[in-house]
């Protein structure tokens, strides 16, 4: 592995830049985790189970080009290094299937809808997958501090849920806008695609800008190592040698409840905020807004946890908090404690919740993204390999695969909960909304604390992590005088 030239501090302006491309992943994740299932099933009419079979598999597929993926960008050599090929080249498949996706022709059989939507999901998280691996990828090599890879973390975090929500206050406030056959908005298939015409271009666009503004710290990133036969065994053998190191293990452990949990809570978010709460589009989109402020939190919060907590700490004490008070108004409310729906003193209050929760929830996102990165020098002094895209791209291979999983979670609680399709807000009975928020609080605080379990086998502390940092960069200066 040949050296870094030295590199000049990482600028405000490097850090802006490398975060702004989650931008483009943060609005991807938005449509896919809060709108897809709901626009498939309720406005374009494809059974629900269908639409999440659909999204599960596509995820299947798409994940098992996550590893393959990072161990190119791991190893590739060219003028532009080893990650911004990869980025550029993912820039406009992506905005145009994304645009593809949210614009399924009218009239069609069901069969023809599952196949269409199978199709551009899976084309879109493969050409993201060519972007946000590579992207990630960097955090490792833009700096070796133990804080500043969290801080470096936590503006990439606050731009993909500021993108996300940006996104979806758009599409809730002005493009979901009521008409003469849907009061509430949201039902209207036009304001959908032009939902994906807009979002389309805002990915593009950010990974574009991302790519084009970190492109001048090529020079001090680590190079690929030396040129030598790579074959597939080998690939897999290097692979699953860097896979095994056991702190990885854990964090990757956690990544696969913490993607469940993300996918049950973003499946059922529409459903329990119009037929749960009875909250219009227009209060969504205010509740999205608001989260802004959860993200400008959690950008504070994640680096001082580190600082003063550790991130494995950190990341529990946060994780945690955020994992109890979860699903504590939906609990309010079955035993009868909140307002009932229409109360001007429900809103604010549920508004509330929102904003405290996601911010403790992305503080721990922040946290253990940031532990993920200290794993790399952990393994090259044993493997003698840097592979930070190996480490970056298992991690989304459990978060689109279980993302997944979740996904269809919702589609089995939607279906014990016997919850109608084509159903208009307050026309459900009570019976089956409140039996939807029985089943969604205790399985989403089961697995939280799953998560949480994993985290307490990760043994990488700011001591453990200055140690690697000595240690490998004497195998490097050792390499080098041979």
């Amino acid at each position: 592995m040949t050296t870094q030239v030295d590199a000049p501090p990482l600028s405000l302006s490097s850090k802006v830049f490398f975060g702004l491309g989650a931008a483009a992943y943060g609005v991807k994740d938005q449509g896919f985790n809060y709108f897809l299932l709901f626009f498939y099933s309720q406005v374009v009419g494809l059974n629900a189970t269908l639409v999440g079979l659909a999204i599960f598999i596509a995820l299947c597929v798409d994940a098992i080009s996550d590893p393959f993926v990072g161990y190119a960008s791991d190893n590739i050599t060219t003028k532009w290094g080893r990650r911004h090929p990869f980025m550029y080249a993912a820039v406009i498949p992506v905005g145009l299937s994304y645009f593809l996706l949210w614009s399924p022709p009218a009239e069609a059989s069901p069969w023809f809808l599952f196949f269409y939507l199978l199709g551009l999901a899976v084309a879109i998280r493969t050409f993201i997958t060519l972007y946000e691996v590579p992207s990630t990828a960097l955090v490792p090599e833009l700096s070796t501090s133990y804080d500043e890879r969290t801080s470096i973390l936590s503006l990439r975090y606050f731009f993909a849920w500021f993108g996300g929500i940006a996104i979806s206050v758009i599409a809730l406030l002005v493009l979901l806008h009521p008409t003469e056959t849907d009061p509430t908005g949201y039902f209207n298939r036009e304001g959908y695609g032009e939902y994906g015409a807009l979002a389309a271009i805002l990915i593009s666009v950010a990974m574009l800008v991302s790519a084009l503004g970190t492109h001048k710290r090529i020079p001090y990133l680590m190079a690929a190592p030396p040129p030598r036969k790579i074959t597939p065994g080998v690939m897999l053998r290097e692979i699953f040698e860097t896979l095994s190191d056991r702190n990885f293990i854990a964090l990757f452990c956690a990544a696969i409840f913490g993607a469940i949990a993300t996918g049950i809570s973003a499946g059922l978010s529409n459903y329990l905020n119009s037929f749960f709460w009875g909250f219009t589009t227009q209060q969504n989109g205010l509740i999205n807004l608001s989260l802004v402020a959860s993200a400008g939190i959690a950008l504070v919060l994640a680096p001082l946890a580190s600082r003063t907590l550790g991130k494995k700490e950190g990341a529990l004490i946060v994780g945690f908090l955020g994992a109890m008070l979860m699903p504590v108004p939906v609990v309010l409310r079955l035993f009868g404690v909140l307002p009932e729906n229409g109360d001007p003193l429900l809103f604010p209050i549920i508004l509330g919740f929102y904003v405290v929760d996601i911010s403790l929830i992305i503080g721990a996102q922040v946290l253990m993204a940031s532990m993920i990165a200290d794993v790399v020098e952990e393994s090259e002094r044993k493997t003698a390999r840097r592979s930070e895209g190996v480490f970056f791209a298992a991690i989304s291979f459990t978060r689109k695969l279980t993302l997944g999983l979740g996904v269809l979670t919702v589609s089995v609680i939607l279906g014990l909960a016997q919850f109608p399709r084509d159903a208009q807000p307050g026309e459900v009975e009570t019976e089956t909304v409140l039996r939807l928020g029985t089943i969604y609080a205790p399985t989403i605080i089961i697995v939280w604390l799953c998560l949480l379990a994993c985290l307490f086998f990760y043994r990488i502390d700011r001591t453990r992590h200055e140690e690697n940092l000595e240690a490998v960069t004497r195998a490097r200066q050792g390499g080098a005088n041979q």
